[in-house]
């Protein structure tokens, strides 16, 4: 890679990661470049700033550093020309991310190496009127309190399915299975699977489980009540009125995740998952852990 491009968490400080990177890649002859925005509010040096089109346009991988929300973004924003993207997580959950901030400085080493893959992520296509828009995670039609309930007819492959009545309307892709979908109910779905999973959250009455479909089939959504919001992985991207019609289809190969050699990303993220489940506030899951070993790692700190 001879030009490397750095997405960042819009609000979180990440300079000393990106100290961590500028002298990895001044050691092993990449060019290091990031938005003139990030640049700007970070007062960051040593790197090149660039108009967020050259960002996505030139380089020829993308280090992202935050969280799923910051990876996600990376990946939409290199959706046309998919390279590959290595996610640092420096947030909360980080289920998406490769590797934890902590073992920044080994991933730069293993990339240095050659020891990576990438994994290849589908993405869903999503089309209203005229416009087109992508989603990795998931696209949600959600209630707006006061705006009536989301009611919308589902077609799939140009076949009526049924109807949803419900809080909310969830479509994810395999990847994004672990997010919204999980939360309302949804299967987690291995991303080695090709598909777009539908689920309703809270619904009243019409179609109240989770539904998968297949890769090669196009689904069509006519809002006949409502007035709901629109997310796009987590985004709000406006409102829609009775009548709209979304349709959505996968595109596969549409991104392409970094994977580091003997990473533990996996067994993490099926830890992290399993801890959503428990009553418990973060603070309050230190109690699980041994007062022997919590004083040995306060005394590390």
């Amino acid at each position: 890679m001879a030009r490397i491009g750095l997405v960042l968490h819009p609000r979180r400080d990440c300079s000393p990661a990106v100290n961590q990177v500028l002298t990895w890649t001044s050691t092993n002859e990449v060019e290091l470049v990031a938005s003139a925005d990030d640049v700007t509010r970070l007062g960051l040096g040593g790197l090149h700033p660039v108009s967020v089109e050259e960002l996505a346009g030139t380089c020829d991988g993308i280090i992202a550093l935050g969280g799923d929300g910051t990876l996600l973004g990376a990946m939409r924003l290199v959706v046309d020309r998919p390279v590959p993207v290595l996610g640092v997580n420096f947030g909360n959950l980080g289920f998406l991310t490769e590797v934890e901030g902590a073992d920044l400085d080994a991933a730069l080493g293993a990339l240095a190496d050659g020891r990576v893959t990438t994994d290849l992520r589908e993405c869903l296509v999503v089309r209203h009127g005229e416009g087109e828009s992508i989603a990795f995670n998931d696209v949600v039609l959600a209630r707006v309190p006061g705006e009536g309930m989301v009611e919308a007819t589902l077609s799939v492959a140009g076949r009526r399915y049924g109807h949803y009545r419900c809080d909310s309307l969830i479509l994810a892709t395999p990847m994004g299975s672990t997010a919204y979908n999980y939360a309302a109910g949804g299967p987690v779905v291995s991303p080695g699977v090709q598909g777009i999973l539908v689920t309703p959250s809270a619904p009243l009455n019409g179609i109240a489980r989770s539904l998968l479909l297949g890769p090669g089939e196009p689904l069509r959504l006519e809002l006949t009540d409502g007035h709901p919001a629109v997310e796009l992985d987590g985004v709000l991207t406006g409102r829609l009125e009775p009548g709209r019609v979304l349709e959505v289809e996968l595109r596969p190969d549409a991104g392409r995740l970094v994977r580091i050699e003997g990473s533990r990303a996996a067994d993490r993220s099926r830890v992290k998952l399993s801890l959503l489940d428990l009553p418990l506030l973060p603070q309050e899951l230190l109690e699980l852990v041994p007062e022997g070993l919590r004083r040995r790692l306060a005394d590390a700190d």
